[in-house]
């Protein structure tokens, strides 16, 4: 059976049960009388069931009234429970929204904006999941992620992309290395140096190979999936690494030192990337928009030395 009871009409039997007079509870109603009248019969037609017993004086339920009282404002209750909780929703007073970035990115710049938004919409509940390229986007289809924040790869033409910033590379040296006098570095001055790598499943590996095409550069046969092991690498002597910007504070270590490569074009880019033809949620919305807004200042400057420098040459 197809019923067509509204919530108007769920008041008005509410207000009639507790009037027990049809002028006061169209009144309370804002309607007419007579389309008060109209509207009760309309309702009791739809429960096929005499609701109330009408006398001169009084207005009273009858037994099956007294049933359906119950139904009646279990049904307001849970209607107006459902937009309160849109209504949440909407203001963003509730919700959830998970990002995956870069390990870059989710451990330095990401959480003071996480925070920002926090501050502002306290009540939505924000996850993050700090992991490589691939993995950002396996997240992303699996729709455990909202949002990634990731560089450029080969798997991105189902995605919706946004170039947010570039990330220019640097190299990072020892304090004594034949290059740590230089102000800016050119990718032929790397022809030569033992080069440490960051695993090839990891973007920075992927755009250092392209860089690096048609230099003689040497393998120093090191491979390790985290930055601080390159640091660590790198101050024991044992080689040189080309990094993004956004990773530089990894490499904070007195006697290493980073140098702006002089391409501007050595770059990785940055990218805010979601699903195709799936509108975010209102939460999701507001966070991408304050990524957006934020994320060149999470970019240091390229003209900055975040390590120790020698004096140049």
């Amino acid at each position: 059976m197809k019923l067509n009871i509204s919530t108007r009409s769920l008041h008005a039997f509410l207000a009639l049960q507790e009037c027990k007079h049809f002028t006061h509870a169209a009144e309370r109603c804002c309607m007419s009388q007579s389309a008060f009248s109209v509207m009760i019969q309309k309702l009791e037609q739809a429960v096929g069931a005499k609701l109330f017993e009408r006398d001169t004086r009084n207005v009273t339920l009858t037994a099956e009234g007294e049933l359906f009282a119950d139904v009646a404002r279990n049904l307001v209750g849970d209607i107006e429970a459902a937009f309160a909780d849109m209504s949440d929703y909407v203001a963003r007073r509730r919700g959830r929204v998970a990002i995956a970035a870069l390990p870059s990115l989710a451990a330095h710049g990401l959480p003071a904006v996480i925070a920002e938004y926090k501050q502002a919409y306290p009540g939505i509940t924000v996850q993050l999941f700090d992991a490589l390229s691939d993995q950002c986007l396996a997240l992303l289809r699996q729709g455990k992620a909202d949002i990634a924040l990731t560089a450029p790869g080969a798997s991105l033409g189902e995605f919706d992309t946004k170039t947010l910033c570039s990330d220019p590379f640097y190299l990072v040296c020892r304090q004594d290395h034949a290059l740590a006098g230089k102000k800016r570095i050119r990718l032929a001055d790397l022809s030569g140096c033992e080069l440490i790598h960051l695993a090839r499943s990891t973007s920075v590996r992927q755009h250092v190979e392209l860089l690096l095409r048609g230099i003689a550069v040497k393998n120093s046969g090191l491979e390790v999936e985290h930055l601080a092991t390159v640091a660590g690498l790198i101050e024991a002597g044992l080689g040189v690494s080309l990094v993004p910007e956004l990773t530089l504070f990894q490499f904070r270590k007195m006697n290493l030192v980073s140098i702006p490569m002089e391409a501007l074009d050595v770059v990785r880019p940055i990218l805010i990337v979601k699903k195709k033809e799936r509108a975010l949620s209102i939460a999701a919305q507001g966070m991408s928009e304050l990524i957006e807004k934020r994320l060149l200042k999470i970019a240091p400057a390229s003209s900055s030395r975040p390590l120790r420098r020698n004096p140049a040459r």
